[in-house]
């Protein structure tokens, strides 16, 4: 199949997750034998008018990437220029990220009547607390009836949890499928270690490392309290956090009570996050809903890269006991669960593995199989490709 792939204000390559995920996609289908074009920008923000003349096109890793350099908040601008370069190429189908400014390929699919799926990584009708839901409302609901439309133009949606898609859009037109991980590039030794070069700073005690948005529903301030609460106890280890956002200034003044006991990478290629996981011990994911409404509205609909990433890498997990979280990471299975928000447990679980290196090492190393098992980016294309190939050969929009 040829392929459009539509991430309008999406930097790829970059060090956001959804750079990663684009990435990631574009890879497995291309080695599924599928000739995939992505639609998305060099970085982040505006690169000119010129940018709306024409992509700036070229290959990359295997596929063909146009860039388009405009903001998230005005991608349909870039409409007329994504007709026409689908028009040009005639894909089988057109897949699209959606984003509530965005939307220009499934309007081009249908508009030159070709099958689109859309993939959905967040609430596409914000919750009542949201002040963009609230504008809406009061301007008479143009991006709500907007985003419905997407949602009925799409033959297929592919989400991680099916609340993320309003209820007047049918659940027979939804796929649950989770993201994933690259375990390829993520090698495991027999002894369990992460085969690539080691970080000399990070292996002379335990560390537990931190990945991802510095934001306040990632729970990066009581990663940093829990550690604060461990090193009070006089527990001899080092706590590194890789990423950036705009929370890192408050972690990094919590963290100067403890000198020498933090490492603050920034953001970091993603390319260089498997040497940056081969020294650590344990992986924090430390989810807190109580500031994101939209995920106290539908629940846990996220589908955590970071999660996935420290079990390609063959490390125990300690996480949230929110579902589904809580089936992808077991308790005592492949890590530790803690209460959401309790400082407390979040610091009991990580204590528990230090504690028991052997028992948690035994848990990395269930992680990884069942990362590669159920969650890699290679079982997520597979099945992906499974809902394409349904849609190009089935019949039109049955779902309208």
């Amino acid at each position: 199949m040829k392929v459009l792939y539509v991430a309008s204000g999406i930097p790829v390559p970059g060090t956001l997750g959804g750079s990663t995920h684009t990435l990631e996609v574009a890879r497995g289908l291309t080695a599924r034998g599928h000739t995939v074009h992505v639609v998305a920008c060099a970085h982040e923000g505006w690169g000119g008018l010129a940018g709306l003349a024409r992509p700036v096109s070229s290959r990359y890793a295997g596929f063909y990437l146009h860039h388009i350099n405009i903001p998230k908040s005005a991608a349909l601008l870039s409409a007329p220029l994504i007709w026409r370069l689908a028009r040009a190429l005639a894909p089988d189908v057109v897949i699209e990220r959606y984003y509530n400014f965005a939307g220009a390929g499934i309007l081009a699919a249908r508009q030159l009547g070709i099958p689109s799926l859309l993939e959905v990584n967040a609430l596409i009708v914000d919750p009542p607390e949201v002040f963009k839901r609230r504008l809406d409302d009061r301007i008479g609901r143009p991006m709500r009836r907007w985003a419905l439309a997407q949602c009925r133009w799409a033959d297929r949606i592919v989400t991680p949890l099916h609340t993320t898609v309003p209820p007047e859009i049918t659940r027979a037109k939804i796929v649950e499928l989770p993201w994933g991980a690259n375990v390829d590039r993520l090698t495991i030794a027999e002894d369990g270690r992460l085969i690539v070069n080691r970080q000399s700073s990070i292996i002379n005690m335990p560390t537990v490392v931190f990945l991802g948005s510095f934001r306040a529903w990632h729970g990066v301030l009581d990663f940093v309290r829990a550690a604060g609460l461990l090193l009070a106890e006089g527990r001899d280890c080092r706590f590194l956090l890789i990423g950036d956002g705009p929370e890192r200034a408050a972690a990094e003044r919590l963290a100067a009570a403890w000198p020498g006991r933090f490492t603050f990478t920034g953001a970091v290629a993603y390319d260089a996050v498997p040497q940056l996981l081969v020294g650590a011990a344990i992986g924090v994911a430390p989810f807190n809903t109580a500031g994101y409404p939209a995920l106290r509205a539908a629940g846990f609909f996220w589908s955590p890269l970071k999660v996935y990433e420290y079990m390609a890498a063959g490390l125990p997990v300690v996480t949230a006991a929110l579902h589904p979280l809580n089936q992808v990471i077991r308790d005592r299975q492949e890590g530790a669960l803690f209460a959401e928000g309790d400082l407390l447990g979040l610091a009991a679980a990580i204590a528990r593995l230090l504690d028991n290196p052997a028992a948690a090492q035994a848990m990395g190393r269930r992680a990884r199989d069942r990362v590669v098992e159920h969650y890699s980016w290679a079982r997520h294309c597979e099945e992906l490709e499974a809902i394409l190939r349904e849609i190009v050969q089935g019949a039109p929009n049955e779902y309208v």
